[in-house]
């Protein structure tokens, strides 16, 4: 079998270790022979482990289009506010775009671009990549069975983590809304995605309140300083140490997402010059810290969503309850629980979570999208994680900012649509 060939915009943590791996491991299926990205040591690092040539290695997305179509696919890993152009350009051109998420921090340009999947016949695959995970494919599957009978309410808990907080979304690049997009969109659009999958029903209202609670320079202790390095007094206490974080196991890993010299004077570098080895209470980040989101159905039924970054786990944690059944489930075990109100069974299910981080998902993602480029002539379907699939999760995102903006406004998805048409 001839691979499928890609162009890859961005070679930072998604495209490094996901995409680039996958081309590794199944060199049969897919190879990259064309590379974007604005860091010269992250660029030559990624053509140097794909054999792609000095004309194929771009220092910017733009010029990954001076040559025209030269592959099959485009994924794309660009930063938030980076992806709706190069997608658009790239389905154009001809080419089948694989396009992180979320889509845009732009409600009309979401809309945009699933109108322009349609338009230019390509298929365009939002990485929510937990659909494809062994956990969430088997309540799905529970579901659609007809286990819980009529789903009644749905309760998810993202728990980001501490650890993931403050590398991301305290001192990192998803810190500032304005720069990539709210925390609701760019993190908890996988959930709000989930949600919208399980239901099986078009949400018609949302209401919702969080805010940046801690992570604030009015809670900084006394004695700390503007870096972690720069002999803090309360370093060694502090919790959100960035000492501890990136020179010290288990939580060590992290350092390979900030620098690419992973020895101990490398590390020492970034924090002492990069962003992130600045105190968590004295950064310039605004994206909320928690958030509750609250969810109608058009049948009348109703979800509740709580993304949390003050937790020691990162795992996801899911209450389903319908009219003949219940599932009680937690991502991180890898197991959920399957209750049913008419015999009083209790089932346990367990799910195989080994191959990456988002339980299995990420490699059975790639070879969907890759599997539906291969039959779109044949089959031009859009997939599981289509645009058009994605598109509601986006807009119960929108409105989900939007309500916790106005103290917690009830907001109607179909009115919320209509603002966007008429925005363009």
């Amino acid at each position: 079998m001839k691979p499928l060939t890609a162009v890859m915009l961005g070679a930072g943590s998604r495209g490094r270790y996901i995409y680039g791996p996958y081309a590794e491991k199944f060199p049969n299926e897919l190879k990259i022979v064309a590379v974007a990205e604005p860091d010269d040591e992250r660029r030559s690092r990624f053509a140097d482990l794909h054999g792609i040539g000095p004309e194929h290695a771009y220092d910017s997305w733009e010029r990954a289009f001076d040559q025209g179509l030269i592959a099959d696919v485009m994924i794309i890993c660009t930063l938030d506010r980076m992806h709706y152009e190069p997608a658009m350009k790239a389905m154009e051109l001809g080419y089948h775009v694989m396009l992180e998420k979320p889509m845009s921090p732009s409600m009309e340009e979401c809309i945009r671009l699933e109108e322009a999947s349609h338009q230019f016949g390509r298929l365009l695959a939002v990485t929510h990549v937990l659909r494809y995970s062994p956990f969430w494919s088997g309540i799905k599957k529970c579901i659609d069975d007809g286990e819980l009978g009529t789903v009644g309410t749905i309760q998810l808990t993202e728990n980001v983590g501490y650890r993931h907080m403050t590398h991301s979304y305290v001192r990192g690049n998803w810190r500032k809304s304005e720069e990539t997009s709210p925390m609701i969109l760019a993190k908890s659009c996988h959930d709000l995605d989930l949600i919208s999958w399980l239901m099986q029903q078009p949400c018609t209202g949302v209401s919702s309140f969080g805010s940046l609670l801690h992570f604030r320079a009015e809670n900084a202790p006394d004695g700390s300083a503007e870096r972690c390095i720069d002999g803090c007094a309360v370093e060694r206490d502090c919790a959100f140490s960035a000492l501890k974080q990136y020179l010290q196991q288990p939580s060590r890993e992290w350092a390979r997402y900030m620098t690419d010299d992973l020895s101990q004077e490398g590390i020492l570098k970034a924090l002492k010059e990069g962003p992130f080895g600045r105190c968590v209470y004295r950064c310039d980040n605004n994206v909320v810290d928690h958030q509750v989101v609250n969810m109608a159905f058009a049948n009348g039924a109703s979800a509740s969503f709580i993304m949390t970054g003050h937790t020691e786990s990162g795992t996801r944690r899911v209450q389903i309850m319908g009219t003949g059944g219940e599932i009680l489930g937690d991502m991180d075990k890898g197991s959920f629980t399957l209750f049913r109100h008419a015999t009083g069974e209790r089932v346990e299910i367990r799910c195989n979570v080994e191959g990456d981080g988002h339980g299995g998902g990420d490699e059975r993602m790639v070879s969907a999208f890759l599997q539906g480029v291969r039959g779109f002539d044949r089959n031009p379907a859009q997939g599981l994680t289509s645009a058009t699939a994605s598109l509601q999760s986006h807009l119960i995102a929108f409105a989900a900012e939007h309500s916790r903006l106005n103290d917690g406004l009830a907001v109607r998805i179909a009115d919320l649509r209509e603002q966007g048409a008429e925005v363009r």
